[in-house]
């Protein structure tokens, strides 16, 4: 059996590829406190401990708007970390897989967005996730960078799902930016496209990976607006005799000032990923119907 590292246990992604990737092999699931992104030192010594097969970094530094405040931790965990994990990866002879997001890019291609493009985040948060792009690809031979976009959990009580759920319970009136538009993902069908992923490879994950490293995009498919989400979102409520909102506005981001700024379209091209792995991930519209049916 391959052993499996994961990082960010307790994650939106990492929550769910507990138990995706549990029937793959031996998995030991991390959290910040038995491995601090933030010290190189702690990730040299717990990669080396477990010398895993496998290294799936679901952990990052998200608060986006906070990462303007604290960009040196924020370029800590999400730009040096992963090319400590990709150095010890490669001396161990592991393959190494980590998330990016549609961040990297400034929005202002209008069309969506392929690998070659060339990355120009508006923020910190975007800055630190590019860094750690750019560090692994310096670092690992075998690795997968997975970019997707606009990732949600029910989990998460803080996430856009949960938020526009919330406030059709407390107001009449609810106004949604209409002028952001992304791809939004599931994170249960991102750790299962995951779990594909490595189960191609077999028992030889590195070697595989040697072959098809890379950059790729993989969210959910087709594309919406914040405001279109959130019509969906209120239309998929099966508990919509809670509501109080009577009617949902369109709004444009400037009406709510943020400390970091976002990109207006980003969303992402998953074509390549598609035709290299014979993998994809469903429409959003028919993921988010899944998520809140459950």
């Amino acid at each position: 059996m391959i052993k499996i590292l994961l990082t960010g246990r307790s994650g939106q992604i990492g929550w769910e590829l507990q138990r995706t990737l549990t029937p793959l092999g031996k998995l030991t699931v991390l959290s910040h406190q038995e491995m601090n992104l933030a010290d190189p030192e702690d990730i040299r010594r717990v990669m080396r401990e477990h010398r895993p097969d496998v290294v799936v970094n679901a952990a990052a530094y998200t608060e986006v708007e906070k990462a303007e405040e604290e960009p040196t931790l924020a370029m800590a965990v999400n730009g040096t970390a992963p090319g400590i994990l990709a150095e010890e990866a490669k001396q161990s002879g592991a393959l190494l897989v980590h998330y990016s997001t549609d961040y990297v890019f400034d929005g202002e291609k209008g069309s969506p967005y392929v690998e070659t493009d060339i990355p120009h985040p508006l923020n910190v948060y975007g800055e630190s996730k590019l860094a750690g792009e750019v560090a692994i690809q310096q670092a690992a031979e075998a690795y997968l960078i997975l970019r997707t976009s606009w990732v949600y959990s029910l989990r998460l009580q803080s996430g856009f799902v949960k938020k526009v759920l919330s406030w059709a319970r407390q107001n009449e009136t609810l106004r949604v930016v209409q002028d952001q538009t992304g791809c939004p993902t599931w994170a249960r069908m991102l750790a299962e496209t995951t779990a594909l992923l490595i189960a191609k490879s077999g028992d030889r994950p590195v070697d595989y990976f040697k072959l098809n490293h890379g950059i790729y995009h993989v969210a959910g498919k087709g594309s919406a607006s914040r405001y279109e989400w959130a019509q969906a979102i209120l239309a998929n409520d099966s508990q919509r005799n809670e509501h109080r909102i009577s009617r949902l506005e369109p709004a444009q981001s400037a009406e709510f000032p943020a400390a970091a700024a976002r990109p207006e379209y980003s969303v992402l091209d998953c074509t390549q990923f598609e035709n290299t792995f014979g993998l994809c991930i469903p429409n959003w519209k028919e993921s988010l119907v899944l998520a809140m049916g459950e």
